[in-house]
């Protein structure tokens, strides 16, 4: 067996520096362009499109989109929520499985065909923008899996974006149910005292010593939905996966990691997004009680 000499532990220490500095040095430069290619335009932005991307693959619950849901396939239950948003001009569907683009379709829905390629629905809603006749200012990003998405909080989101010309992307929290503070699959945020995200997670934040939820806390949820500037929409694939983004699967602290501004409303909404197949049973029940067709 082989030991390396000090020297050459240095010199191999000295090159992996230099290439992390490299590569740290290219996302710096990305990230600061960004920054001034977004500060050229400081008109309201005022033209706005929402788009719903919609991926027939998803590795936790295959075929989602396409769920019935007391009669309606899913993706078209939130497509019909979000045509009543006051806010959009344009609604599409983003997708990159023609069996999702045939049901979309026979219901009258726009649909944008994407690659396979996305990483995720942010990169497929930047592909969608890129492949629309028009050009829009604001481009929402509405989950396919929240069925009953409120427009008005769609409207919302749009606003608090067009109200914040220092942030580039805007998103909605409400509050967290006690029985969820430890499910992975509800994303967890902070906020600072101007409604700004400080940060997002699937654990539990803030997490006290005790280790335990804390009732009086207002402990916030993140909903899916989420707009961006479409510059910067532009710029976001660009911007390499950074540390946090990776290790918490979570695409919006990309955007926090690079120094750029997210605006969160706080909406009175009880969240629900299916995530799994159980998931579907519980919305069913809940519509049923409420007599939601």
């Amino acid at each position: 067996m082989s030991i390396c000499s000090s020297s050459e532990s240095s010199s191999s220490s000295t090159k992996s520096w230099i290439v992390h500095g490299i590569v740290a040095g290219a996302a710096i430069a990305v990230a600061i362009g960004a920054r001034a290619y977004l500060a050229q335009s400081k008109k309201l932005r005022s033209r706005v499109v929402g788009i719903i991307p919609a991926r027939f693959a998803s590795s936790r619950f295959q075929g989602k989109p396409l769920v019935n849901i007391l009669g309606k396939p899913m993706i078209q239950r939130t497509w019909e929520r979000s045509k009543l948003a006051t806010t959009l001009d344009h609604l599409v569907v983003a997708t990159d499985d023609e069996k999702i683009a045939e049901c979309c379709r026979g219901f009258g829905a726009d649909v944008i065909m994407t690659s396979e390629s996305c990483r995720n629905g942010t990169e497929r809603c930047n592909e969608a923008q890129e492949k629309l006749d028009k050009k829009y200012d604001i481009v929402v990003n509405i989950q396919g899996d929240e069925p009953l998405i409120e427009p008005e909080i769609i409207d919302g989101i749009v606003k608090a974006l067009q109200a914040a010309p220092d942030a580039v992307f805007s998103t909605a929290v409400t509050s967290l149910k006690p029985e969820d503070a430890f499910d992975p699959n509800r994303v967890k945020c902070v906020v600072d005292n101007r409604g700004y995200a400080i940060y997002f997670s699937r654990g539990l934040i803030p997490y006290n010593k005790s280790g335990r939820v804390n009732p009086q806390f207002p402990y916030m949820l993140h909903l899916g939905i989420q707009s961006y500037d479409s510059k910067f929409l532009k710029i976001y694939p660009q911007l390499q996966p950074t540390p946090l983004q990776l290790e918490e699967d979570l695409e919006q602290l990309k955007v926090l990691e690079n120094g750029f501004k997210m605006k969160v409303i706080k909406v009175d909404h009880e969240a629900h997004g299916v995530d799994t197949a159980e998931d579907v049973e519980k919305i069913e029940s809940f519509m049923r009680e409420r007599n939601l067709s």
